[in-house]
C-alpha cells in the first residue's frame, strides 16, 4: 500500500497520547484511591465527585470542553496538550477504581501488623500495602491500557495528527476508505496484542500467591 508510509506518520502521536496518559492517570488515579479509601470525609467526597464527572459524561465531549470551550475564559490549548490533558484527567477516573479495589483487596490486618511494628499510617500504606496492591492491579490495569490506546482515535475530532487522523487525510483524498481503515485496524490490532502480552508477562513476575483481586473492578462504558 503506497499511503503507509503515511499512515505510520501517526504511529508516533498515538503511543505518545497512550504512554503520557496512562503514566500521568495513574499517578492521579493513585492519589484519588488513597483518598477515597483512607482520606477524612471531605477528601473521600470530593475524590467520588472528580469519578463521578469524568466516568459519568463521555471523553469526546471532555476533549470538547478543553479544546474548544475553555478559549472563551481565555485559556487555550494546541491540540495535543489538549488531548494528553483529557485523556490523562479521563484514564485517571477509571484507575482510580482499579487501584480502590486493589487497594481493598489486601486484607486489614496487614495495616495492624504494620502498625504494630511502630509504622506510621503513611509508613503502612507505602512499605505494606501499596506494593501488594499493585501487584494484584496489573490484570485490571492492562484493561485500560488497551482501553486508551484504542480511546485515543477519537483525538482526530480536535485535529491531533494520530494514527485515526492520517488514515481519514489519506481516505478522503483517495477515496480508499476501506483499504485504508483495515490498514489502521490491523496496526491498532498489533499494538493491543503486543501490550497485552507484556503486560501479561509482567503480571505473572510479580503476582503474589493466594491474594488476588476480589472486588469487582470499575469498566469502561461502553
Amino acid at each position: 500500500m503506497q499511503s503507509l508510509p503515511q499512515i505510520l506518520e501517526g504511529v508516533p502521536v498515538t503511543l505518545l497520547l497512550t504512554f503520557f496518559s496512562i503514566s500521568v492517570g495513574f499517578c492521579i488515579g493513585l492519589l484519588l484511591a488513597l483518598g477515597r479509601v483512607y482520606g477524612k470525609k471531605a477528601i473521600s467526597y470530593g475524590c467520588i465527585v472528580y469519578l463521578e464527572i469524568f466516568r459519568g459524561t463521555p471523553l469526546l465531549v471532555q476533549l470538547f470542553i478543553i479544546y474548544y470551550g475553555l478559549p472563551a475564559v481565555g485559556i487555550i490549548f494546541s491540540p495535543i496538550i489538549a488531548a494528553l490533558i483529557g485523556l490523562s484527567l479521563n484514564s485517571a477516573a477509571y484507575q482510580a477504581e482499579y487501584l480502590r479495589g486493589s487497594i481493598q483487596a489486601i486484607p486489614s490486618s496487614q495495616m495492624i501488623a504494620g502498625r504494630t511494628l511502630g509504622m506510621t499510617r503513611l509508613q503502612s500504606i507505602r512499605t505494606v500495602i501499596l506494593p501488594q496492591a499493585l501487584r494484584i492491579s496489573i490484570p485490571a490495569w492492562s484493561n485500560e491500557l488497551i482501553y486508551l490506546l484504542k480511546y485515543t482515535s477519537i483525538v482526530v475530532y480536535i485535529q491531533v495528527r494520530d494514527l485515526t487522523f492520517q488514515a481519514k487525510d489519506i481516505a478522503s483524498h483517495s477515496s480508499r476508505y476501506l483499504e485504508t481503515f483495515l490498514v489502521v485496524a490491523l496496526i491498532y490490532l498489533l499494538f493491543t496484542f503486543v501490550f497485552s502480552e507484556i503486560v501479561d508477562r509482567v503480571e505473572k513476575h510479580v503476582r503474589i500467591p493466594g491474594i488476588g483481586l476480589t472486588q469487582t473492578v470499575a469498566k469502561r462504558n461502553a
